[in-house]
């Protein structure tokens, strides 16, 4: 038996709004604005997202392991890699690791700079 149910998943970030809408426009979904220090994005028929402001935010740095690591990262799969990463980079995400086009994920990072990979469905 489980002991909790996992609720959210939250980003820290500078911007919590601009953040939300970076991953609505990804996954869809309802931007709820909490208050200005924490917006959550409703995804449909998935697992909500929540943005939290951080004063001073350091935006995790790929791939280190000494520094800033990435701690966490969200893998999103999509039907079809290149349009997915066309979608993507069109609202704002920046390659990472995707040269590698015999590969089933590519890596990115949101405008926050958090890392987050396409894999293939």
């Amino acid at each position: 038996m489980a002991l909790a149910k996992l609720d959210v998943v939250a980003l820290d970030c500078a911007d919590p709004r601009a953040l939300a809408g970076f991953y609505a426009g990804v996954l869809g979904g309802e931007v709820e604005t909490e208050d200005e220090g924490w917006v959550v994005l409703k995804v449909p028929d998935g697992q909500d997202l929540a943005f939290q402001k951080v004063d001073g935010y350091t935006p995790p740095e790929w791939p280190r392991a000494d520094r800033n690591s990435q701690q966490l990262h969200l893998d999103l799969t999509v039907p079809d890699l290149d349009e997915a990463e066309r979608g993507v980079l069109e609202l704002g995400a920046k390659v990472l690791d995707a040269e590698d086009r015999s590969r089933t994920w590519r890596v990115y990072a949101d405008p926050a700079g958090h890392p987050f990979c396409l894999c293939a469905s």
